[in-house]
This record gives C-alpha cells, structure tokens and sequence, in this order.
C-alpha cells in the first residue's frame, strides 16, 4: 500500500503497525479505511507472525479526530449512513475482544470514531498530547462508538459528566478514568514499539509508564458525582444551579447550546448501557444511529458546526422539557431485519 493511501500497514517481526494516515484531516476515520483495517484485524488472528498489533496516528496532532460526520452528512438518505455505522461497530467489536495485544497509541486528539478504535483495546497509552473527548451531543447525536459500554464504568458519575459535556480530557484524566492504561511521553513512543517485539506488552508499558500529573477529573470528583448521579438531564441541572462555584458554571456553559435531544437521549443510554454487555451495548447503539440518521438533528447539528459553520444550530427541540419520552423511547425500538448482527 503506497504511503499516500489513508490507512498504512506493515508488519515486521512480530508487530502489525496499523497508521491512519489522514493527518490534514487529523486522521478521520472513513468507511474505506474501516474496510481496509477490519479484514486485517481478523487475518491478523490467525497470523503466526503476527504478535501484537499497534495503532497509531500520522502526524503530530491527532491519534483520530472521529468518524467522517461530513461524509454521512453528503450521503444522508442513502444505505451509505446505514454501512458505516454497521461496519465501524463490526470493527469495534473486534477491537473489543481481540485475542492478541493491540496497543493503541492515543498521541494527540482522540474522539468519536477515534475513541472507538483505541479505549476497547487491552492496551491503551496516552502522551502529553493526548486530547480524549466524546463531544457528540454538541452535534446532535450521542456518544457511540460504545460509550454505553466504557462511559457508564469509569468512576462514579465521570462517565455521565463526559458524556452530557463533552469534556475534555487530558492524560492524566485518562488513567484517572481508566480509558488509559498507561502514560508515556510521545519521545519514547519508537522505543516501545522496539521493545514490543521482543517483550510482553504488559511488562513493556509497565516499565516505561511515566507519572501524567494531577487529574481535573480526579479533583472535581465530588461536584461530578454529586450533579451527575441524578435521576434526569433536568436535575443534572438543577444540581449544577445549586452548586455557585466556577467549575459548576463552567460546566453549565458546556452544555448550553448542545442538542437537548441528543441530550435526553443520552442520559437514557448511559443509565442502560451500565447494566449491558459490550455487544448488547452496540447492539443498541447501531439501533440509536439508524433512528437518528432517519432524522433531521444529528444533520442540523453537522450543518451548523461542519458545512456552513455558523455556529448555530436550530435543534428540534428548544429545551429538555419540550423532548417527549415516546421520542426518546424510539430511539431504542428494534429494527427488525435491519439489527446488528454478528459474524464470529
């Protein structure tokens, strides 16, 4: 595959380097490059030369900014927003139960579809760079990727905070939340690859892991569970209200303006994805993406921040209380002959 292709492979002793190679896009993941990692991923099992697989980024910014949102936006009405959600989360699940180590290399941005490629791997190391985000309610759609499946396990109320803010998180927030598994600076980053080929990942990572620093995360823990273990957005809220101090209105200014659909319809999948396994979990959310491609709010939300840029988006729906729980509700009805399935 020649160096201009938009995913990158090779193997050599022992190691499968997997390169997404879209860095003027900060590496969007694109259903071709999910078709071209997949068939590799599952070949890879079987491959006795095939150790250990390690995934990174090209570039200095970004691991992988999300999924292609502009493409489903151009396809919109079309079985291409049906394929890609159906093939990311096929990828995901493998990802996911992976009998071999993979070593994601989340060095720089991280989000969306680029979460989804990296926090289900066994081995998860963050950089100085590292940028972790789930911003999808600011889009008009919710967290995917299984966010239903790693957000509701991180500790305490964290999960439910990411995903109705968007936050973001830094590297010492990462191991903080257990979607890292360790730090190592970017420097060292061709050092553990070396060293990958002739040692366990597990005793490699643990020997060069480096200290990342205080947690925000860690140190807001008690407002996050206090507002974010509520019964409803609405008494997230309120929660938020009654807590007068700078953090509390910093976090009401993350969630001004996000989707109050995409918003309700989260706080619903968090709560059920806690009590899930990993493919039930994506089970539902494939149900939740073809719902919402069927709609006009993850659309509007791509127009305003994507494609004309203005910032402003018209959400269907004004305030959380104008949302209907039969709206909600339907975004979790079966699809018939349209579920997920999966080919073990």
């Amino acid at each position: 595959m020649t160096d201009d292709a938009e995913i990158l492979f090779a193997v050599e002793d022992g190691i499968a380097a997997v390169t997404l190679n879209r860095p003027a896009a900060l590496n969007a993941l694109t259903l071709g490059m999910v078709r071209a990692f997949h068939p590799k991923l599952i070949a890879w099992i079987s491959d006795a030369a095939v150790r250990a697989v390690v995934v990174r980024g090209a570039g200095d910014k970004a691991f992988c900014a999300g999924g292609d949102i502009r493409a489903l936006y151009d396809n919109r009405g079309t079985a291409f927003t049906e394929d890609f959600f159906r093939e990311e989360y096929r990828l995901n699940r493998t990802i996911h139960h992976y009998p071999k180590p993979y070593v994601a290399l989340m060095d720089g941005i991280t989000m969306g579809g680029g979460v989804g490629v990296s926090v289900h791997a066994r081995h998860r190391v963050a950089s100085e760079a590292t940028m972790l985000a789930m911003p999808e309610t600011g889009i008009g759609l919710f967290p995917d990727v299984g966010g239903s499946y790693f957000l509701p396990r991180m500790p305490g109320a964290t999960g439910m905070y990411i995903a109705l803010t968007g936050d973001r998180l830094r590297p010492a927030d990462c191991v903080y939340a257990g979607i890292a598994d360790a730090f190592v600076p970017r420097v060292e980053h061709e050092a553990l690859i070396a060293a990958l080929r002739t040692e366990p990942a597990d005793a490699v990572l643990d020997r060069m892991k480096a200290d990342p620093g205080p947690s925000s995360l860690a140190e807001n823990r008690d407002a996050i569970d206090r507002c974010f273990s509520r019964d409803s957005v609405e008494e997230v809220e309120t929660a938020l209200e009654g807590e007068d101090s700078p953090w509390a209105s910093k976090v009401r200014a993350m969630m001004r303006g996000k989707s109050p659909f995409g918003q309700k319809v989260t706080f619903r999948q968090i709560r059920r994805g806690a009590t899930l396994d990993f493919d039930d979990c994506m089970r539902m959310e494939f149900r939740m993406s073809q719902h919402f491609m069927a709609g006009r709010e993850f659309f509007e939300g791509v127009r305003a921040l994507v494609v004309d840029k203005d910032q402003k988006p018209v959400w269907q729906h004004a305030t959380l209380e104008d949302v209907s729980d039969a709206e909600v509700d339907e975004c979790f009805a079966p699809l018939g002959d349209g579920e997920l399935t999966f080919e073990d």
